[in-house]
């Protein structure tokens, strides 16, 4: 029964989630939450470990998700319904796509759904950062960081793996020390 849900919730992730692998993150908020598969601090792995690892970013957290639920079988399975609709779309929407390229409510529904996923992104960090800040453990370091991050970001305009790799940086040195 648990790989059913499983593979209905990724397949669903895969059919509604627009904008790439961060599109998905408010989909496994709403599973964290509903089935208690994985926790919030699980959720916050599966992003560490998904934006560093080679892939694309949804894949990678569908697989680390599965796993945790149900193992190496779990994996597969999420991974493969997470995938299954976009090769179903790509597919179909191939054929249809040349001859409604031009069209206006097509350009119209694209243009939409290019700020509704920013804000669900939004609204899923916001949630994890909530959640990390109301949790039992408050680091200030962190917001430190964080903060330190936030600042150096709008004035440099630097790559976002340096980003990514000195946060990686952060959490190895902070875990390793001050644990």
């Amino acid at each position: 029964m648990i790989l059913w849900e499983l593979f209905w919730n990724f397949f669903n992730i895969g059919v509604f989630s627009f904008g790439g692998g961060y599109a998905t993150l408010p989909f496994l908020y709403h599973i964290s939450e509903a089935y208690n598969w994985y926790s919030f601090d699980d959720l916050s792995n599966m992003i560490a470990i998904s934006s560093i690892t080679p892939g694309p970013i949804g894949i990678n957290m569908a697989t680390f998700a599965g796993f945790k639920t149900a193992g190496v079988l779990g994996s597969l399975i999420a991974t493969t319904s997470i995938v299954l609709p976009s090769l179903v779309f790509i597919v179909l929407i191939s054929k249809a796509l040349r001859k409604f390229r031009e069209n206006i409510y097509v350009k119209s529904i694209i243009y939409v759904l290019k700020p509704l996923g920013c804000g669900l992104l939004a609204a899923v960090g916001v949630n994890l950062f909530i959640n990390d800040f109301l949790s039992e453990s408050i680091n200030l370091y962190n917001i430190a960081f964080l903060t330190f991050l936030i600042i150096l970001s709008l004035r440099k305009k630097l790559n976002p793996l340096f980003y990514l790799l000195v946060s990686a940086i952060y959490g190895i040195l902070t875990t390793t020390f001050l644990t």
